[in-house]
């Protein structure tokens, strides 16, 4: 099956990057993807995204729900108040010395590696991953450092392959400018989802410290990974000199990112943002939102997948639906329909009828649905009953 283009579903859905205090509630409320439904209904189900992304008055009154458990107190400049308390939250679940807030995942990824790396300029990649390809080649163009890709189309390159692309750059290259860094996404979003296996990145973290190479974690969804192989974010981050983790993709925050490591790293972080102009007055709306959706998420999609299992069981026994799960994969499933169902119509009317939006299927009558936390606004037995009665033949 040809792999699902997100990004292009979220541009065709008006989804993609709206200003979180911008009214375009209608944007999303008169796509022809989801006509009909109340964005504001709480009991939406969205097969797609790794979890709850809020419109402009929802995002307040969470905001509100907010502040009767966790003081609302602003910071300056990224220093002081809900942020500052989020950074000491996420050391303690990464295990590491220090966190510092970021304003975008990019400036987290590309600042790190540009700190590990120091002098050297070679910084080792999986071909696949969001640094190497979604980047804007930052790291050639703003940070001077050449980025190596491994394992072409591939999730993940092997401890092997590293060490052999290392020698090899002896006999390759005559100028040396030195290796400066490692990084690895997992899980990596490209490949739908998959993961790393751990005991790649134990071999890969071993050979990086014992060569003092430094080894960064872009660890955007690694909640995600977490949760699905039941490896704690801490012994994943424990491999890693540092660790970048998004706040929107799954916390609910409209921006922003964290990024842990060892002090002397971290207390580089307040001046490299001014510098790349990144250093804005209020950031605690973002911080307040994932502080606040913080607590019991890892409880919330335990629950999720719970429920998920219940559903994929029940919907593999209705005739024309097959669901298979991604080998080495996360939160995305392979929904496939016999060519007697008309997918589309079946789309609309979960969207229209039931409040379940998922991909449209398309010209194979294929597509991907993501599990998050939305699976728990109804049960297991209602997910199932919606998309039965939802099948229409052609």
């Amino acid at each position: 099956m040809t792999s699902f283009n997100r990004r292009k579903f979220l541009a065709n859905t008006g989804l993609c990057a709206l200003p979180v205090f911008i009214p375009f509630s209608s944007i999303l409320g008169n796509d022809s993807h989801f006509n009909n439904s109340p964005a504001s209904d709480a009991s939406i189900i969205k097969f797609y995204g790794d979890g709850e992304m809020f419109e402009p008055i929802e995002y307040l009154n969470e905001l509100q729900k907010a502040h009767k458990s966790i003081p609302l107190i602003g910071d300056r400049y990224g220093s002081g108040g809900v942020v500052e308390a989020l950074e000491k939250r996420m050391a303690v679940i990464t295990g590491k010395e220090k966190s510092v807030y970021m304003p975008s995942g990019t400036m987290a990824n590309q600042l790190a590696l540009a700190v590990l790396s120091g002098e050297n300029t070679k910084v080792f990649v999986q071909d696949t991953s969001h640094v190497y390809r979604d980047e804007a080649d930052a790291a050639q163009s703003v940070f001077n450092k050449r980025l190596m890709p491994l394992a072409k189309d591939e999730t993940y390159f092997t401890a092997a392959q590293l060490e052999n692309a290392v020698k090899n750059l002896s006999r390759e290259e005559v100028f040396k400018s030195g290796i400066g860094a490692v990084s690895i996404e997992n899980p990596v979003r490209r490949t739908d989802g998959r993961t790393v296996p751990l005991e790649e990145i134990k071999k890969i973290s071993a050979y990086c410290r014992n060569e003092k190479i430094g080894l960064h974690l872009d660890g955007a969804r690694i909640f995600i990974a977490s949760a699905w192989s039941g490896i704690s974010v801490g012994e994943y981050a424990s491999y890693f000199d540092t660790v970048y983790i998004s706040l929107y993709k799954y916390f609910g925050a409209s921006g922003g990112a964290i990024l842990s490591g060892p002090a002397v790293v971290i207390d580089k972080m307040a001046h490299l943002v001014k510098v790349h102009g990144g250093n804005m007055y209020g950031n605690w709306t973002n911080a307040a939102m994932a502080l606040y959706r913080l607590e019991g998420f890892e409880t919330r999609l335990q629950n999720a997948i719970k429920t998920w299992d219940q559903v994929i069981t029940g919907l593999n026994k209705i005739a024309g639906i097959q669901i298979k799960a991604i080998d080495n994969g996360t939160n995305i499933f392979r929904l496939e329909l016999s060519k007697e169902i008309d997918g589309k119509k079946m789309q609309e009317s979960l969207s229209k009828d039931f409040n379940i939006r998922i991909p449209r299927p398309n010209e194979k009558n294929q597509t991907q649905l993501t599990v998050n936390e939305t699976l728990l606004n109804q049960n297991a037995a209602y997910i199932i009953n919606s998309f039965n009665k939802s099948i229409q033949t052609r």
